[in-house]
């Protein structure tokens, strides 16, 4: 199978409720001869975010009136392990979230998601584009609606960069080690991770890889999963080596990743650690742990720092894209409700629910937190973005390795570990 590679994103999902919005009878018919039932499974359970998608199908709903949607929020963390039991017992969701890559390929070779080509609005699809469309292609055919880009990066906090004397963001690794010692002479946890969760801590193996490989080396494992060269040796050392220093707050092993005041997320929204290697999500997740439920006020960005001695070209980044997919069996309306959530309006109205970059190029001018404007610009410039690699590698072998990075920080494991947990799961298939 063929996968066109761009971005897409690592988020995962536990139960937490479900919204059912009935429709009226009468109005417009329902394609596929009559009322339909829409299922959705969305991954936002909690404040601005679990509003509008309440609001999305409320929306449609009005302007579909034979149609009904059931829209389940799914706690973030747990949705692989929900969509992958679904997929195994054939009793999918008619939209369900979709992250590209070998993740959604593996669900395209099980015969579980619709064929969308020619599906989509050819208007939402140029401002969407062929860069974000193509995380959803597989062997030539689009199988899902990017709703948001998420590259990544390091979200910090400037008024404790500030109170720690530290004038500009860490370039170089040298830099971000010099700025956990001074971070840490003030009383804060420098670096906030939520290893429990197991990919927040592989983002750091992600990236020192994307510093360590070159492009190819990157780009193409999606359909080459072979670690024989020896730059993924070099990320996992680097990790070590920086994993010394401690510069993650106490109990990291533990620290879950969104999930209330403690979480890592939570530890920045409280201004108990002063910095998070995230997606663009962030800036939403953080907002909704802030004491008041808003936005924190002095949140920034910077890129992951260069590390030396690499083969990765400058400024190249890591991220995804948020997306959603129809089921094989979904009605006709699936797609019809996909491609109302792309829409200009309803991208402007994603943007400003979950503090993120839509993937509607048109409705970018509603993005306004400012912790996004130099994740855009550095986005718009980098040399080239590669997807996570748990999310390009598939799901076997992507959680072989994000679990082996969290041994090998629990120094249960090693960096030969790592990359012979890689291996061997790639081997298996």
């Amino acid at each position: 199978m063929k996968i066109r590679k761009a971005l897409a994103a690592a988020v995962g999902l536990t139960f937490l409720g479900t919204i059912a919005l009935a429709g009226c009878s009468g109005g417009s018919e329902g394609g596929d001869g009559g009322k339909q039932e829409l299922t959705v499974w969305q991954n936002s359970s909690t404040g601005a975010g679990r509003q509008f998608w309440t609001d999305a199908a409320a929306a449609f709903q009005a302007a579909n009136p034979d149609v009904t949607v059931t829209v389940t929020s799914i706690q973030n963390e747990d949705m692989d392990g929900k969509l992958q039991t679904a997929v195994n017992s054939g009793d999918m969701p008619d939209v369900f979230m979709a992250r590209g890559g070998s993740k959604l390929a593996d669900v395209v070779a099980a015969g579980q998601v619709k064929d969308l080509s020619g599906k989509i609005d050819p208007a939402i699809e140029s401002a969407i584009g062929e860069a974000a469309l193509s995380a959803f292609t597989v062997d030539g055919k689009v199988y899902g609606v990017p709703t948001a880009v998420l590259p990544g990066g390091i979200f910090y906090s400037k008024d404790l960069f500030a109170k720690a004397g530290i004038t500009e963001p860490p370039k170089t690794m040298a830099d971000l080690e010099a700025a956990v010692g001074k971070l840490k002479a003030t009383g804060v946890a420098p670096i906030a991770l939520g290893a429990k969760d197991a990919w927040p801590a592989a983002h750091w193996y992600y990236f020192f890889a994307v510093r360590a490989c070159g492009k190819d080396v990157i780009t193409n494992l999606a359909t080459t999963k072979d670690f024989k060269n020896p730059c993924w040796m070099t990320a996992a050392n680097n990790l070590q080596k920086f994993a010394q220093v401690q510069p993650f707050n106490e109990g990291f092993l533990t620290t879950s990743a969104q999930q209330g005041a403690n979480s890592s997320a939570g530890l920045l929204a409280n201004h108990k650690a002063s910095m998070e290697l995230m997606g663009g999500w962030e800036p939403g997740v953080v907002a909704n742990l802030t004491p008041d439920q808003k936005p924190l006020a002095d949140l920034d960005w910077f890129p992951f720092p260069e590390v030396a001695g690499g083969q990765g070209e400058p400024g190249a980044m890591m991220g995804g894209l948020d997306g959603y997919s129809c089921s094989k069996e979904s009605p006709s309306s699936c797609e019809k409700f996909l491609n109302f959530v792309a829409s200009k309006q309803w991208q402007e109205k994603y943007a400003q629910a979950f503090q993120t970059i839509p993937a509607n190029q048109d409705a970018k001018g509603a993005v306004d937190n400012p912790s996004l404007k130099p994740l855009m610009e550095a986005y718009g410039e980098a040399p080239y973005v590669a997807l996570w690699l748990d999310t390009a590698l598939g799901q076997n072998v992507g959680n072989a390795l994000n679990t082996g990075v969290v041994e090998m920080l629990a120094g249960r494991g090693t960096p030969e570990s790592l990359v012979q947990k890689m291996t061997t799961a790639a081997a298996r298939g």
